[in-house]
């Protein structure tokens, strides 16, 4: 039997200092930021509805992709190979729907209505007085949110772990460190910002590195043939089977529903751009994941045995071949592009976590119209994101799942519960805050129930079952429900063709 050489995780200065340089420029935009960001909670959490196109598009994209692309994706291709890329297809062909459609009302609507957040717009769309629709919103999403970001620190321990040679444990409090000071300090606009340079390094590390690792090899023909000796599965894109493929492209039901990628759609100065937007995260989504596929392929060419991997783990797999093969000041910056896409996400998840409990718990329903001020509302909202990180920290003491099957779960609580009642009431005038209500339950209760059901989960995944029902939840219960009045008059309003309404709604506030 064949022997195969364990990877041996080394140090290198020049890697060390192009991490720190990529810290450094991250601190720099952070203060840059915080003067703006402190002056309000419309301007911490969605930067005062005054990003541009191309900002937006970056920041929603790396936002939504994290260290789930980086590091869960190249390692689920380094098991299953090229059908791994139908996961990329799935969300891809969904963001591109909601940049062109859904982000343009959404944009219309919360700015018209001075809305913040998603409880915030479902509140005022129903003009739900008892605030139901705003506590449940925000259990769901403190719920999922603080397990997105469990699995953004998890994989920031892999990632320090594989390329320092830290103990997985300190590289996820190095990680939680790094997030948490940056999103107390910089808010909103620190945060995309950051994820527009952020974006830049994720595309360069993602596409230049499946080239450098092919070359070194031989070729894309030789990677393929020896892939396909050691599994002939590898090289087949349909080899997932029907419940597999409906599973991997059934992932991109989740981007309506995510609060952290709406709040980009929220937060653009001019919904015109939305357009632009679509086509540059587009492109920018397909070159990723195809780079992301390519990785893992390779990955396994150069390492046939998963315990050639550190700890035995198919998620080490992209700093390993990056530090193997890239000059250590390039691999410094592909260490921090992994970085990178865990902040993006997690910064921006804590954001959405504590805007549902200071703006939508705090201050609508706790202090009941009382006057405070903007800082103040700021000054709590830090608060809470400490507290957010705790509890995170404290979900992954306990978390035996994977960076990529702990995001899924995440995102398909999030998909499943927002997504649905999110679209009918953006697009069907006879939705009511009880339907609303249904589905966000629904969408929740079976996205648990189906994850913990072990012959459930192994038929399919959870969203796609969880999006159905909430869906048919919202109609039903809707159809058999009193609709508030004027609804039509609005939707008709928010629609883009209208542009002379648009104006007219504008200048009014």
């Amino acid at each position: 039997m064949e022997e195969y050489q364990v990877f041996e995780v080394t140090v290198n200065p020049w890697t060390v200092v192009a991490f720190l340089f990529y810290l450094l420029l991250m601190i720099i935009i952070g203060v840059y930021s915080v003067r703006f960001s402190s002056s309000g909670i419309g301007e911490f959490f969605i930067g005062g509805r005054k990003m541009k196109g191309f900002v937006v598009a970056l920041s929603a994209v790396v936002s939504g992709r994290s260290a789930w692309l980086v590091l869960g994706v190249t390692g689920m291709a380094y098991v299953q190979g090229l059908s791994a890329v139908w996961a990329i297809v799935g969300y891809t062909i969904v963001e591109l729907y909601m940049f062109l459609y859904g982000a343009k009302r959404l944009r219309r609507y919360t700015e018209r209505l001075d809305n913040v957040t998603v409880p915030d717009f479902f509140a005022s769309r129903f003009r739900d007085s008892t605030n139901m629709l705003r506590v449940a919103s925000g259990i769901v999403i403190i719920i999922f949110m603080i397990i997105y970001v469990a699995a953004q620190f998890d994989a920031g321990g892999k990632a320090f772990a594989s390329s320092f040679g830290f103990t997985n444990q300190t590289g996820v409090l190095i990680t939680a460190l790094i997030v948490l000071l940056y999103t107390l300090v910089g808010g909103f606009l620190a945060v995309s910002l950051t994820d527009v340079v952020q974006a830049i390094f994720m595309i360069i590390a993602l596409f230049i590195m499946p080239i450098v690792a092919v070359f070194n090899y031989g070729g894309l023909h030789a990677i393929l043939q020896d892939a396909a000796a050691i599994d002939a599965l590898m090289v087949d894109p349909l080899s997932l089977g029907i419940g597999g493929l409906i599973g991997f492209i059934g992932i991109g039901l989740g981007s309506p529903g995510n609060p952290h990628i709406l709040a980009r759609y929220m937060s653009i100065d001019d919904p015109k751009q939305l357009r632009i937007s679509a086509v540059i995260a587009t492109v920018w989504n397909v070159l990723m994941g195809w780079g992301a596929v390519m990785i893992g392929v390779a990955g396994r060419a150069y390492f046939p045995e998963v315990d050639m991997l550190p700890a035995g783990d198919t998620e080490n797999l992209y700093p390993v071949l990056a530090q193997q093969h890239l000059h250590p000041v390039i691999f410094g910056f592909v260490l921090a592009a992994i970085i990178a896409a865990i902040m993006s996400t997690a910064d921006s998840q804590l954001l959405v976590g504590a805007s549902s409990c200071v703006r939508d718990i705090y201050q609508r329903m706790l202090l009941q119209g009382k006057q405070v001020t903007q800082k103040q509302l700021v000054f709590v909202s830090r608060i809470v994101i400490v507290i957010l990180v705790v509890l995170a920290l404290g979900v992954l003491e306990i978390a035996t799942e994977h960076v990529f099957w702990l995001v899924l779960y995440a995102w398909s609580g999030l998909g499943a519960s927002f997504g649905p009642p999110l679209l009918l009431s953006l697009f069907w005038a006879r939705a009511t805050k009880w339907g609303v209500l249904a589905g966000l339950i629904s969408g929740t209760v079976v996205t648990i129930v189906w994850n913990e059901t072990t012959y459930l989960s192994d038929m399919m995944y959870e969203l796609i079952p969880a999006f159905i029902t909430s869906t048919i939840a919202v109609i039903i219960v809707s159809l058999l429900t009193e609709a508030p009045s004027g609804v039509r008059e609005e939707l008709e309003l928010m629609k883009p063709r209208y542009k002379r309404h648009s104006i007219k709604l504008r200048n009014s506030r």
